[in-house]
């Protein structure tokens, strides 16, 4: 098991991890849309799905991984109605076209609109 850790993503803002890879299998935490060098979050689901693939990818490039290595992800939605503008920006990164499960949930942290996780082969 190995710890994968990142400045390129932001840090973690509870106890958990970026990420770990096990037995040649990458697992990410959900990623929502920070900028890691600055903190700010994007306005709008378009640019938020933009930051959060981002996030991902930079964690699994640490991890020697790419998006395109993904082969499932969860995604969670503050709002149904972007699900389209979301799956616009999404289809742009996971071109290998993993199994996903997506859905709304209440609130996300930091008020945002959407956050991603993956698990990927090294």
């Amino acid at each position: 098991m190995k710890l994968i850790n990142t400045e390129k993503a932001p840090g973690a803002i509870g106890p958990y991890s970026q990420g770990f890879e096990v037995n040649g299998v990458i697992y990410t935490s959900g990623q929502i849309p920070v900028n890691p060098e600055n903190g700010e979050i994007p306005e709008g689901i378009a640019l938020q799905a933009e930051q959060s693939c981002k996030n991902v990818g930079a964690i699994l490039d640490a991890a020697g991984s790419s998006l395109a290595k993904v082969f499932k992800t969860t995604c969670f939605l503050a709002d149904m109605r972007d699900f389209a503008a979301f799956n616009e920006v999404y289809g742009k990164y996971f071109v290998s076209k993993p199994a996903r499960s997506c859905v709304v949930v209440k609130t996300l942290p930091k008020g945002v609109l959407c956050e991603i996780e993956a698990v990927a082969e090294t």
